[in-house]
């Protein structure tokens, strides 16, 4: 996942100034388990704030319409990017601030984030039924249980058309054997793919390597985010790159899709 960092010199200068914006409040957040006062809501409308498009993605899938990203979906690479003064000053007309606990700089967004807005720690993972629990979860906290359970059922119908689709494109109708990045497993998942063996988020070691190749997979399903190049560069199979964060729509459906579009062409179909 390459969007887990962000200079934290910049973090400080921008946390020094939004203290500026925000004042010294004595309040305290409300931990992500617990339900957040919504002071900042219109019309029972949360304003949400987000540190990339894929916790962004959780939120508009939840139901929350007015969602701001920090990490521009443009910057492929987090440190590459320089959060700006009006980044963080967002944070601080938030109802809720969503971020992930193996992004180093989350601290400093809970830092910003002052004394008003709910701090919501979101578990990033595509797995089809981690999303229906973690969607569900944050819809109560915003107070849109409606809105989710619409796009859920919506989800689960786009989900098992695509698993039908993919399933019908294994080469010679059986189920190819796969080898996956940690975070891609979710792919393997919705192709119904047999899974052999997993590798990362570490490079994979001359043992790995070794072994990983003696299980014959016909795919690898590399995570785009994190990858270092040919994973199996000598054992035949094909590499497939799975992107995990949605665009600027925000769309979680549009990763499924897009993972299922890539696996078809490594699996051999038109």
């Amino acid at each position: 996942m390459a969007r887990t960092c962000v200079r934290i010199p910049a973090l400080l200068a921008l946390s020094t100034a939004l203290a500026l914006v925000t004042g010294c409040g004595n309040g305290s957040n409300t931990a992500a388990s617990g339900r957040a006062e919504v002071p900042h809501a219109h019309d029972g409308k949360p304003v949400v704030v987000v540190t990339t498009t894929w916790e962004g993605a959780f939120a508009k899938a939840a139901g929350a319409r007015d969602v701001k990203v920090i990490v521009p979906p443009s910057v492929h690479h987090a440190p590459d990017y320089d959060p700006k003064p009006s980044d963080l000053a967002a944070v601080a007309k938030a109802d809720f601030v969503l971020y992930a606990p193996f992004e180093p700089y989350a601290a400093k967004i809970k830092e910003a984030a002052g004394s008003k807005a709910g701090l919501v720690e979101v578990n990033l993972d595509n797995d089809a039924d981690k999303v229906g629990a973690e969607v569900t979860r944050l819809a109560k906290l915003f107070g849109t249980e409606d809105a989710a359970a619409k796009w859920k059922s919506g989800f689960d119908a786009e989900y098992a058309k695509l698993n039908g689709e993919l399933k019908g494109a294994w080469p010679g109708g059986q189920s190819p054997a796969v080898v996956s990045q940690v975070f891609t497993a979710w792919s393997a998942k919705l192709a119904g793919a047999t899974a052999v063996g997993t590798y990362g988020p570490e490079a994979v070691t001359p043992a790995q390597l070794a072994e990983l190749s003696r299980k014959k997979p016909a795919l690898v399903l590399d995570n785009a985010h994190m990858s270092t190049g040919p994973v199996l560069p000598d054992s035949g199979a094909k590499q497939v790159e799975i992107v995990n964060y949605p665009g600027e729509d925000l769309d979680l459906l549009g990763v499924y899709r897009n993972a299922a579009a890539e696996l078809k062409k490594g699996m051999g179909a038109p």
